[in-house]
C-alpha cells in the first residue's frame, strides 16, 4: 500500500459541503456588517512578531506558547494569532486616523496558533470579526454586541449565551489584579500547575482556566465590581447593560469573565454554546481603549469581536441549510446529444444560471440519481429523439412535472420561473442559444 500524506496535526480540510456553508456565513456576515456601517479590511497573515508582543502582552500564553515564528535573516515574522493588532497597525500605518472619525472595519481570514489540538481548537482556523476605532461611547459597545447577536441569528444559530463583564480602566485593572492576588494567594496550592505559573505573571488567566477544580475555586469567589471599579467605569457599564435591555439583547452578567489578552479594558464579552464542551466559546470581544496608543498612535478608544468560524460550523452544521442555488442539471444521452449539450450548457452559464452535467456515460436512472444528490431544482434531458425534434425534456424535481420545451426557449423558460437570480456574464460565446 502506497504512502498517503495527511493534513498537519491541528489542521483540517474544509470539504465542499462544509465550505459552502462557511461561505454562506461569510456572505451573511458581510451583508449585516455593511448594514451597520462597517467596511472590509484585508491585512497580511504575517506580521512583525513584536507587533503581537507589544499588543497581546509578553506574559500571555499566545506569546509564550502559541505563536508560529519565521526567522529569515534579520526579520522575525509571526503568523498572525489574531487580527485586531494587524487591523490597528493598518489603521495607523495608512493614516486612517487622520480625519478623527469613527473607523469601522470587518474582516474574514485564517489565524494560526500552536494549540494542543482538540475539539474546537485548531492550529489553523478562521476568524470573522469587526473593529470600531475612535469612540469611547458605551452605546458603541451596545452596537457591537447586538451586531454579534444579529449575525448569529441570521446564519441560523440558536442556543448561545452572551456573557458580559467589565474590567474597568487601566487603574481599575491594576486594583482588580491586586485584589485577586490577595484573595487567591492562600489558595494557590489548590490550583493546577499552569495556574500557579500564571499567578505572578497574569493573575487574570486564573479566572479563565478550564480545569474543573480551578473553575470550582473561582466560582466560589465573591467578586463585586464596586470593589475595584471607578465611578466612571461603573457608569459606562451600567449604560451598556441598559442599552442591551432596551433593544432586547439577552445577556448574562459574569463577574469572573476576563479575556486572556492584555489589551482589553472596560467591557468584555463572550458568546458560548453548550454543544462545544469545555472550550465553549464561539466568539468573544471587548474594549481595548489603550491599544492604539500602545502601538504608536494618539489615545484612541476602540472595541471589537471575533467569531471562530470552525466553531460556528460545529454548532450549526446539523441545523443550518444553505439556501438553494437553483441548480439546473443537464443530462445528455447518446453521442450526438452529448455534442449538442455543450452549447446549451454554456448558454445556461453565460446567462447566469448555475448548471452542471455529467462527463461520463451513465443510464438515465444513474444520471437522475446524481442530479438528486446535487440538489438540482430542475433537470433538462436531451436524447437523440429530442435532438431530432429540437426540444429538451424539462423536469421539475420538486413536483415531478415533466414536459417538452423548444431548445431555443430554455433560457426564457427558466427566466420565467425566476431561476435567473445572477446577472448574465458580460462575455458571450458566439452562437449561444
Amino acid at each position: 500500500m502506497s504512502f498517503v500524506f495527511r493534513a498537519v496535526r491541528g489542521t483540517k480540510d474544509i470539504l465542499p459541503d462544509e465550505a459552502e456553508y462557511l461561505r454562506h456565513i461569510e456572505v451573511k456576515a458581510r451583508e449585516i456588517s455593511s448594514l451597520y456601517g462597517y467596511r472590509e479590511v484585508i491585512t497580511p497573515v504575517i506580521e512583525n512578531r513584536d507587533l503581537f508582543v507589544r499588543s497581546l502582552g509578553k506574559d500571555t500564553e499566545v506569546i509564550g506558547k502559541q505563536m508560529f515564528i519565521i526567522e529569515r535573516g534579520d526579520d522575525i515574522i509571526a503568523l498572525r494569532p489574531e487580527a485586531t493588532a494587524g487591523v490597528i497597525r493598518a489603521y495607523l500605518e495608512n493614516n486612517l486616523n487622520s480625519r478623527n472619525l469613527l473607523a469601522k472595519f470587518y474582516y474574514f481570514g485564517p489565524m494560526f496558533r500552536a494549540e494542543r489540538p482538540q475539539k474546537g481548537r485548531l492550529r489553523q482556523f478562521h476568524h470573522l470579526g469587526v473593529e470600531a476605532v475612535g469612540s469611547s461611547s458605551p452605546l458603541l459597545d451596545v452596537e457591537i454586541i447586538s451586531l454579534a447577536e444579529v449575525i448569529l441569528k441570521n446564519i441560523g444559530i440558536s442556543g448561545f449565551k452572551i456573557k458580559i463583564n467589565t474590567l474597568g480602566c487601566v487603574e481599575d485593572k491594576k486594583a482588580f489584579a491586586e485584589k485577586l492576588r490577595v484573595i487567591l494567594g492562600g489558595k494557590i496550592s489548590d490550583f493546577c500547575q499552569d495556574c500557579r505559573e500564571r499567578f505572578d505573571r497574569n493573575v487574570f488567566r486564573l479566572l479563565d482556566c478550564k480545569n474543573s477544580s480551578c473553575k470550582n475555586i473561582i466560582l466560589g469567589l465573591n467578586i463585586k465590581r464596586t470593589d475595584y471599579l471607578c465611578g466612571e467605569c461603573l457608569e459606562h457599564f451600567d449604560t451598556v447593560l441598559a442599552g442591551l435591555k432596551n433593544i432586547g439583547v439577552n445577556y448574562e452578567e459574569s463577574a469572573h469573565l476576563v479575556r486572556g489578552l492584555d489589551y482589553y479594558t472596560r467591557t468584555v464579552f463572550e458568546i458560548t454554546h453548550s454543544e462545544l464542551g469545555a472550550q465553549d466559546a464561539v466568539g468573544a470581544g471587548g474594549r481595548y481603549d489603550n491599544l492604539v496608543e500602545e502601538l504608536g498612535g494618539e489615545p484612541t478608544a476602540a472595541i471589537g469581536f471575533a467569531f471562530g468560524v470552525e466553531r460556528l460550523l460545529l454548532v450549526s452544521s446539523a441545523k443550518c441549510q444553505v439556501p438553494s442555488k437553483d441548480l439546473v442539471f443537464l443530462i445528455a444521452l447518446g453521442k450526438g446529444a452529448e455534442a449538442a449539450s455543450v452549447k446549451l450548457l454554456y448558454s445556461l452559464r453565460q446567462n447566469g444560471i448555475k448548471a452542471d452535467t455529467l462527463y461520463e456515460e451513465k443510464s438515465l436512472k444513474g444520471a437522475m440519481r446524481r442530479a438528486n444528490d446535487l440538489g438540482a431544482k430542475y433537470v433538462l434531458i436531451l436524447g437523440e429523439n429530442e435532438l431530432k425534434k429540437n426540444v429538451v425534456v424539462f423536469k421539475d424535481m420538486a413536483s415531478g412535472e415533466q414536459r417538452e420545451i423548444k431548445t431555443e426557449e430554455v433560457i426564457a423558460e427558466l427566466m420565467a420561473l425566476a431561476i435567473l437570480k445572477a446577472k448574465p456574464l458580460p462575455y458571450r460565446l458566439k452562437g449561444q442559444i
